[in-house]
Parts: C-alpha cells; structure tokens; sequence
C-alpha cells in the first residue's frame, strides 16, 4: 500500500475508534463486560499512547505527553489491572485528548522529513506499525461491544433455523516439501513473525474452509459436549467447570433454535457459515469426534500453525478471513528470534501457557490481513473472533 493509502487508513480508523465509545451510555464505555477485556474506554486510550509512544516518544524523542499516562495505558497487559482503566478521566477528556494528539500524529506521519533519521523512518516501517496496532486494537474493541450485546436483553425468534449438517470432506492434498514460513520485506511485520524461515513438512490434506456452523451443531447434537473421551484432561475440567455446552455467540430462542449473537445483536446461524466463539479446548474436542465420525476422516486433528500458513501462501484453502483460526500448536517464537529494542513492540506470551491464532476474521483491517500473522491466545478463550480448521493424513 502507498503512504497515501496507510495514512487514509489511519485517519478512517482513529474516527471509527473515537465513535465506539460515544455510541454507547458512558458508564457502559466504562465497564468490564468480559475479565479479559478491558472497558472501551481504555482501548480508545491505549490506541492513543501507543501511537504517540512510537511517533512522538520512540521517533521524535519527546516521552512528554506517553509519560503522562504512562501508569494507564503503559506495559503489555492485556487486559490491564482494573487499577489501571478505573482512573481514566470522564469520557469527554478522553476524547478531547485523543483528538489532539491524534491529528498531531497523523500531520507528523504524513511529513516524514519531521521525524528526523530514525531507523524506522528511513525503512519505513513507522506507519504500517503504527496502523497496525491501531487495527489490532480496534477489533479488540469490537469484540467489547460483541460481549456487550450478549448481556443485553433479548427477544429474538429465528427466522430459519440451523440444522446439523456432517463434518466437510472438501478437502486439498498438500505435498511434503520445504516451505517458507514467517514475514519476508514486510514493513508491518510484528517481532513475532520473524525471521523467516524454511520448514520441513511431511504430506497432509487439510479441508479448504474452516469449521461450519451446521458440522458444529452436528457434533453438540451428537453430545460432544458431554463427552470426556473427546476432551484431553485440562478441556474437560474447564468445560465442567465453565458449564460450556455450545459457542460463546450462540444462543437458544424460545422454541429451541440457535441463533448468533454479534456486534449487531442476534442473527441467524447460516449453516455454512465459520464457526465463531470457540475455545483451542473445543476445537481439539470437536476434532476427536470427526476423526471417530468414520467416512474417510480418520486422523482429523486442529491444524498447525505452519500447515495452515503453507495452505494459504499456496491459495490451495479458502474462506480464511473470516473467523481467527486456531492452531495446534503453542505460540513458540522462530529459530534466530530477537526481540526489538523497543519495549512496547516485544511479544511478552512465549510463556507455554498462550496457543496460536491465524487467518483474520470478519472486523479484521487490510493491514492485518497477511499469511505470516500471527496472534497469541489462551487456549480457554472463547471471546476471540476464533474458529478452527482440521489437517487430515495424506492418502496417496
């Protein structure tokens, strides 16, 4: 994309970012509607400082306005301690503030020459970063007002109900070979993609579209959920513990119908529609009960991360973009990794505790949109914009 159109970008996304939390009573801006969420409020702030960490603070060398705020939007927790979001100022503050430096941001964006000779200026790498997080943090808040809509009351009666349909057999053959992995010249690349670097893979078939709405209600009807053979030992004490019998957007109507639950309120289920709201737990479980399902799917299990990455560099699978796909694997960083020498930009979950997230979903911005990114999260999280797709053995 041309400097032109990073800065359109920008400009588009700071007005949608500044009109979520107006659009909403102010006290809700303010809530937690998820524990690990924070409040709209405090994305629309964060945003803010992190883009004038990285062009006033780390470019220009002024930490004036960032060391200000620093105690409420400052680190890498996500979601923040309630200490943290629960002192931000009354709504019209914030956005006052953010407006300000805003329009301060983008005017020096958009006159490198101002920025002086700072590296990522001269490789320019400063505002698809910049854009970049930006994006990240906007689907983060629409997935605020996602949790919003389902604690609001509703009446909904399905107008076509969802009906079971049988796992997917679409599925595409991939060679065994070395393939690349990771971003290569990628401006907007994150530490966490880098270096590439060139994989070993045996052959596999992996199906050419993520999980269906109508093969997960197959596998809720044919009692997955109640299942523990189906579960690995962790899956199933969360699943009891949570009490978790279908996914985080779903919800029944007075007749018994499921219907879906979205940044918009309620919605019919398109049966061949990306599953969306499932945890890396119940992908792994819905995965057992189709390799069990017979009918040429035996071995199904969730994909790694590199087949998925593979499949799509190579076009061979479609529908990615509209669900964040999960992953079997844990987010690891690559061979040769280094972190940056700029704080704000260090990957903090190569912890063995998050799981790995690719593809893009539905909200997600053209400049998030890329084979090699990668995004880290719990395997009980369910509040993601997350589905999944399967990897099967190769017959040949």
């Amino acid at each position: 994309m041309s400097r032109h159109e990073l800065l359109g970008q920008l400009n588009t996304l700071h007005q949608m970012m500044n009109q979520l939390p107006a659009h909403v009573p102010e006290e809700e801006a303010y809530r937690e509607w998820h524990p690990r969420l924070a409040p709209l409020a405090w994305y629309l702030g964060r945003a803010v400082y992190l883009e004038t960490w990285w062009v006033q603070e780390l470019v220009q060398g002024d930490s004036g306005m960032t060391g200000r705020v620093r105690h409420l939007f400052g680190g890498n927790a996500n979601p923040p301690s309630a200490g943290q979001w629960r002192q931000l100022p009354p709504l019209d503050h914030l956005l006052n503030w953010a407006l300000e430096l805003q329009e301060r941001n983008l005017t020096a964006l958009a006159n490198p020459a101002t920025l002086g000779d700072h590296p990522l200026v001269a490789e320019q790498r400063l505002l698809p970063l910049v854009l970049q997080d930006q994006a990240l943090l906007y689907e983060q808040m629409l997935m605020v007002l996602a949790q919003r809509q389902l604690q609001l009351p509703i009446r909904y009666r399905v107008r076509t109900p969802l009906t079971a349909r049988p796992p997917s057999h679409d599925l595409v053959g991939m060679a065994q070979g070395h393939y690349r992995i990771g971003a290569l010249d990628d401006p907007a690349a994150r530490d966490n993609e880098l270096p590439p670097q060139v994989v070993q893979l045996s052959s596999f078939r992996i199906d050419r579209l993520p999980v269906a709405n109508g093969a997960w209600l197959g596998f809720m009807e044919a009692g997955g959920y109640d299942d523990p053979s189906l579960w690995d030992e962790a899956g199933w004490e969360w699943r009891t513990r949570e009490r978790i019998g279908a996914p985080d957007h779903w919800r029944r109507d007075a007749d018994g119908h499921w219907y879906g639950i979205g940044i918009n309120g309620p919605f019919d289920l398109d049966p061949e529609e990306a599953v969306m709201g499932i945890s890396r737990h119940e992908a792994t479980a819905y995965a057992r009960w189709v390799a069990t399902s017979g009918d040429g799917l035996a071995g199904a299990v969730v994909q790694h991360e590199y087949q998925w990455e593979i499949a799509a560099r190579t076009r061979a699978i479609s529908g990615y973009g509209r669900v964040w796909e999960w992953c079997a694997n844990g987010f690891h960083p690559y061979d040769g990794y280094r972190p940056p020498p700029w704080e704000e930009a260090v990957t903090r979950e190569f912890d063995h505790r998050h799981h790995t997230l690719r593809g893009a979903g539905l909200h997600t911005q053209r400049i998030c949109r890329r084979p090699s990114i990668r995004l880290p999260a719990l395997p009980e999280a369910r509040h993601l914009f997350s589905g999944t797709r399967l990897v099967f053995p190769y017959l040949g």
